[in-house]
């Protein structure tokens, strides 16, 4: 295949995976102005951003199987097209459920990106260059979550919190002119199946059923919702196993082993470090007295390094058997996140670097090898739902990770005021590193047994 087209798609494919984290993160550094735009309380304006997060979850499995029944390309261009679209009338919000609603079809948008950019370059680049690929997409989405609380916050404090939407409107706008313009082929690798309504619809209110009810964690209503979502669950499995076209066939798992562990090693993962920004941010600026400005500026470390040391992680992975390399990565989040654990009043500035520079590489050793063992480990005809099923792991894993930092906050502060019980704060913030580092500690052993991917050529 032409080299330059394959250097087309993959800067494509990294200007869209940086497109959503950027947009996320700008968002939640707004949160507080648009708050006192719209005079609303910390409950809704909470949704703002989860909004986008539900919607992305919901819609990344449906979609996954449609780009494969209808096109990648054709699904990825309507991505970029609606981020476009939403973005824009986001600017005409005249209450907050308008602008929610609008964040919840950007999530349908970013949804529609993610599944499909990752599939299409894991169909133009073979086993032996996949890696480097994935390396460069993985490093193009830390960049844009180092990027966006530092652009986000330029950007509102000189020029309003819609600035941000016509950004990433803006941005939205030059993917899908880039799609338009070097994608020309297409990718249909099952235009001849139907669509699995009914599995989708079961997926979708599965998902929001059990992602709403973490939400609502330690909440008693909390339960019900996550248990109507695991009934739910069920029945989406037991029609998966029986129905001749799933929308995702739950078959990859029981018969793949590196694709399970390594989907699960990626579950994990997210579960146990996606928390990590949101108990800095609040460490920094509670306990150490800094500035959103001059807090945001020392979280940029971790993501920087990450994004730095990914593209060299994912082209490693192309010779060495991935397993190895994610599961040193595991490892060494795990000796970040123990690091941060022994958080204090008194804690150095060098013992918080040090973690943060443990993490960083941690991430990226795990991230760009995990993700290439995830695509080798299938054939191209699944390529869709592998995607899909990454991203809905990463998702998984990141609600996870906040309502566990929430229900500790809950338990232990109450409805306490943080400044003024700052110890309780650090023992909350304690315990959720120290539970984060041992769940990771648990995820090298589902990282390390995943098994090969690599054919041994004697």
């Amino acid at each position: 295949m032409d080299k330059s087209f394959k250097r087309r798609v993959l800067f494509v494919s990294a200007a869209a995976s940086f497109l959503g984290p950027f947009m996320i993160s700008t968002v939640n550094i707004a949160l507080p102005v648009i708050g006192l735009y719209f005079k609303a309380d910390a409950a809704d304006l909470g949704w703002v951003a989860t909004s986008y997060m539900l919607a992305t979850a919901a819609a990344l499995v449906p979609v996954g199987r449609a780009a494969d029944i209808i096109g990648r390309r054709k699904i990825f261009l309507l991505g970029a097209a609606l981020l476009a679209i939403f973005n824009f009338l986001a600017l005409f919000s005249m209450n907050l459920t308008f602008l929610i609603l609008c964040r919840l079809l950007q999530g349908i948008g970013g949804a529609m990106i993610v599944t499909t950019s990752v599939a299409i370059l894991a169909s133009i680049f073979p086993p032996g260059e996949r890696g480097r690929a994935m390396g460069i997409n993985t490093a193009a989405t830390y960049l844009g979550l180092s990027m966006g609380p530092f652009c986000g916050g330029i950007l509102v404090q000189n020029f309003g919190w819609k600035s941000i939407f016509v950004s990433t409107g803006v941005f939205s706008l030059f993917v899908f002119y880039m799609i338009f313009r070097y994608i020309k082929r297409e990718w249909r690798v099952a235009k001849e199946e139907p669509f699995d309504i009914l599995g989708s619809a079961l997926y979708v209110i599965f998902l929001l059923s059990f992602m709403y009810g973490i939400f609502l964690v330690p909440q008693v209503k909390s339960l019900y919702f996550i248990s109507a979502g695991i009934v739910i669950a069920l029945l989406f499995l037991r029609h998966q196993w029986i129905v001749p076209n799933p929308v995702f066939n739950i078959k990859l798992f029981l018969g793949n082993r590196s694709f399970a562990f390594s989907n699960l090693a990626a579950l994990i993962n997210y579960a146990a470090t996606a928390s990590v920004a949101f108990l800095l941010s609040l460490y920094l600026q509670y306990v150490k007295g800094m500035s959103p400005q001059l807090a945001g500026s020392v979280l940029v470390i971790q993501p920087a390094i990450q994004a730095g040391f990914s593209p060299f992680a994912g082209r490693m992975s192309d010779n060495v058997e991935p397993r190895y390399i994610a599961s040193a990565g595991m490892a060494l989040t795990a000796l970040g996140l123990f690091f941060l654990s022994r958080l204090s009043l008194a804690t150095s500035f060098f013992h918080l670097i040090f973690a943060l520079c443990f993490l960083g590489f941690g991430f990226a050793l795990f991230s760009s090898p995990n993700v290439n063992a995830i695509m080798s480990s299938v054939t191209n005809e699944y390529y869709g739902a592998a995607s899909s099923t990454l991203a809905t792991m990463r998702l998984l894993g990141q609600t996870m990770s906040l309502a566990l930092a929430t229900a500790i906050f809950s338990l232990k502060l109450g409805k306490a005021q943080i400044a003024a019980n700052l110890d309780l704060f650090l023992g909350s913030v304690n315990l959720a590193f120290f539970i984060s580092a041992n769940t990771c500690l648990a995820g090298i052993y589902f990282s390390y047994v995943r098994g090969r991917i690599h054919i041994d050529k004697t």
